[in-house]
């Protein structure tokens, strides 16, 4: 793959690798805000994938299209089907990070606009975090009758727990601003509106120029240091979201008669 050069053209996925070693990839669904659709799932899945195998890439920025949203989870309108089984539940989701593939290359996100819900998926698995002061936090699931189960475990992992608790639990009431999610250490650098891509691909650079081999392993030390408090959360999710979520239509009716109003704080 020549450095500076997109991957393959995608729906739904920009991905291009510079010459500096640091891939940048955008989800493209910017009219959508940036959520996810199953197309975006396998697409996102496969660039984890593939970036296993190029040795051109060496870090990775990974941002959202547009100045309204980095990403708002997963496609409302998107079906999954799902097994009969209350001990089986299908979760497009889990697949859409670096780590579910294996990837051990260092992956900053960054973040303009709203990241709520399934986002935390993705902003779970990176390494670290650039926003911009127009960014927000929030996790809807609670408001639509729905578990916060695999989020508010990516969350926990990455925030305090009063914090990653209020915010799984205010479902729409509230979003987290960039400012206190900086102050808490979701966010590790706060930039003015439309820098955080730049910002991200500096970081991103200066870890492209280190040795691979020396990044890579102090990534997965990072990991191995969490990895089993959340293993034991990951296995549990799926039965919490069985049990607590309520029926499609009861969800789909708190959806069409939200509040709109919320509180940044």
């Amino acid at each position: 793959m020549a450095a500076g050069a997109p991957v393959k053209p995608s729906a739904s996925v920009r991905t291009e690798v510079r010459e500096d070693g640091v891939a940048l990839v955008t989800l493209d669904r910017p009219a959508r805000h940036n959520a996810i659709d199953l197309t975006m799932a396998a697409e996102l899945a496969a660039v984890w994938r593939g970036f296993r195998f190029d040795d051109s890439v060496r870090a990775v920025v990974l941002t959202g299209a547009g100045d309204r949203a980095f990403c708002t989870g997963i496609d409302r309108s998107v079906e999954v089907p799902q097994p009969p089984s209350p001990y089986s539940v299908d979760d497009p989701l889990l697949t859409v990070g670096p780590k579910a593939a294996d990837l051990w290359k260092p992956v900053v996100a960054a973040v303009g606009g709203m990241a709520c819900g399934g986002a935390f998926y993705l902003l779970g698995e990176a390494e670290f975090v650039v926003a911009s002061e127009n960014a927000t936090f929030f996790d809807p699931h609670t408001s639509y009758g729905m578990v916060s189960a695999y989020e508010a475990i990516h969350m926990a992992q990455r925030m305090p727990f009063g914090e990653a608790a209020r915010t799984a639990l205010m479902g729409t009431a509230e979003r987290l601003s960039a400012r206190r999610a900086y102050e808490i250490g979701l966010v590790s650098e706060l930039t003015a509106p439309g820098e955080a891509v730049p910002a991200a691909l500096r970081a991103a650079g200066t870890l492209a120029s280190f040795p691979a081999e020396a990044v890579q392993g102090t990534v997965r030390a990072l990991w191995a240091a969490k990895e089993a408090a959340r293993e034991r959360a990951m296995a549990v999710a799926p039965h919490l979201i069985a049990l607590g979520n309520g029926p499609a239509a009861l969800q789909e009716g708190l959806f069409a008669a939200r509040d709109r109003a919320y509180r940044v704080r």
